[in-house]
């Protein structure tokens, strides 16, 4: 018989303890589904599960009627799917049950057959982790993909002005988030309507915007729906943010040189893309040139499209230092992906910092988002009466002297009432005209007269 030592007993008597304790600890429950979202959108719509954590998942297609499948392991269920608003949504209903005892399969059915994709998030400012399906609306897409461009042209060479406006973020991507919790996303898509209603308003323009409700649309695309409007100019609105809440001001940035060299290195390596690649103001093709003649021809139209960019964001900034605090009194520029189109003027515009408290109060006042549109857009119109386009209603105008609007720039001593006297109008129309709350005005100021 073999006899143990007190140390040897104690040390088994530890391990078969601990054995014990583990044994009887309950079994992990796994990963919990705790809420879901939903965001349609024109082409496809986006399912958000908030998980506890990364999840091992599947996801499938049924046909018959059409159903969507997605099983996700040792997983369950707290969230709500009858809580969700299905509305403008390819999905009819969810239904979800318990899977092989700790799995959950969640159930779609469809009105229609979609092509799905599925992909995982990590956390964020405002959310944890997320499990992502999009159900993409093969039809719609192409169809959208498809469309013809912006009709903006007339007979008698008076075509439009299309500005193309981009609200940046949407759906699952708040942006910024302000300290008291204002999105970026919510506060640039008013200030991105605004803007397309006063250029809508206006004859010789047409706006466009590349989102018009919450939800996502990938930084490509929205460049890509620029090129199809055939625009002439592209805006994309922003909030900023940094790491304190020190900073603050507006800012206008164009595309860097580094940014272009990096686009036309991109664009010459995708050939499918350049028999129209220079679609918009342009109209040159690369098909069928060699890269040589390729790349002096992407080169010479970045170089353009970079130069607009900074006179129409130089004109921006004028008229944004006339109703806001400038960040820099300069045109910034950066290789934003969204501003890399070789033949499109393109221009981002920060409306201010949504991380300073101040600034925060004031991005989500309504009155103030107008100030700030009717400022971009006087900035957008003082630019092309000066260089408009050929074959534009700007254009003919300009050619005849036939321009119905004229523009003051405030002098030290003068007031809205002195203005309206010697340019035979009133202060109210004024106020209407340039969009201004109230008669005060600014030296350096440039506001738009009325034909009287």
């Amino acid at each position: 018989m073999q006899v143990f030592s007190m140390k040897t007993r104690l040390c088994l008597r530890h391990i078969i303890t601990s054995l014990l304790l583990v044994l009887a600890l309950p079994v992990s429950a796994g990963v919990n589904v705790e809420s879901v979202r939903i965001w349609p959108a024109p082409d496809h719509t986006r399912l958000v599960l908030d998980v506890g954590d990364s999840v091992d998942h599947n996801i499938f297609s049924l046909t018959g009627p059409a159903r969507l499948v997605i099983d996700l392991k040792n997983t369950r269920l707290k969230a709500d799917f009858g809580a969700l608003d299905l509305s403008g949504s390819p999905v009819r209903r969810i239904r979800s049950a318990p899977r092989n005892g700790n799995d959950l399969r969640v159930v779609l059915d469809l009105k229609s057959d979609i092509k799905p994709r599925s992909f995982q998030l990590e956390p964020n400012q405002q959310y944890g982790h997320r499990l992502v399906v999009d159900l993409i609306d093969e039809g719609a897409k192409n169809a959208r993909e498809e469309a013809k461009p912006t009709v903006t042209d007339s007979a008698n060479g008076k075509r439009d002005i299309v500005v193309v406006i981009d609200a940046g973020h949407g759906g699952e991507d708040p942006g910024a988030i302000g300290p008291r919790g204002t999105r970026e996303k919510d506060v640039v898509l008013n200030m991105a309507r605004r803007l397309a209603d006063l250029i809508e308003e206006k004859p010789g323009y047409t706006a466009r915007l590349t989102r018009t409700g919450d939800y996502y649309i990938d930084l490509r695309s929205r460049t890509i729906l620029a090129r199809k409007h055939n625009a002439d100019l592209f805006v994309s609105v922003h909030a900023d943010a940094f790491r304190t809440p020190q900073p603050r001001g507006a800012s206008v940035f164009a595309l860097s040189q580094r940014g272009a060299t990096s686009e036309t290195a991109r664009w010459l390596a995708k050939t499918e893309n350049r028999s129209d690649l220079i679609g918009g103001a342009g109209g040159v093709s690369l098909d069928g040139r060699d890269d040589t003649l390729a790349g002096v021809l992407l080169d010479l139209s970045m170089t353009a499209s970079i130069n607009s960019s900074l006179g129409v964001g130089s004109s921006i900034l004028n008229e944004l230092g006339g109703v806001a605090k400038l960040h820099k009194t300069g045109v910034e520029q950066a290789a934003f992906a969204v501003l890399k189109s070789p033949d499109i003027p393109s221009i981002l515009v920060e409306a201010g910092f949504i991380s300073n408290p101040t600034e925060e109060k004031n991005l989500s006042s309504a009155a103030y988002q107008r100030k700030l549109s009717h400022a971009v857009f006087r900035g957008i119109d003082e630019y092309f009466r000066k260089t408009p386009p050929p074959g534009t209603l700007l254009a003919w105008q300009k050619r005849n002297g036939d321009s119905k609007i004229s523009q003051y720039r405030i002098q030290r001593g003068d007031t809205l009432s002195g203005v309206a006297r010697r340019t035979q109008t009133t202060v109210s129309e004024l106020m209407r005209y340039n969009g201004l709350n109230n008669d005060r005005v600014m030296v350096g100021q440039t506001i738009r007269i009325p034909a009287s």
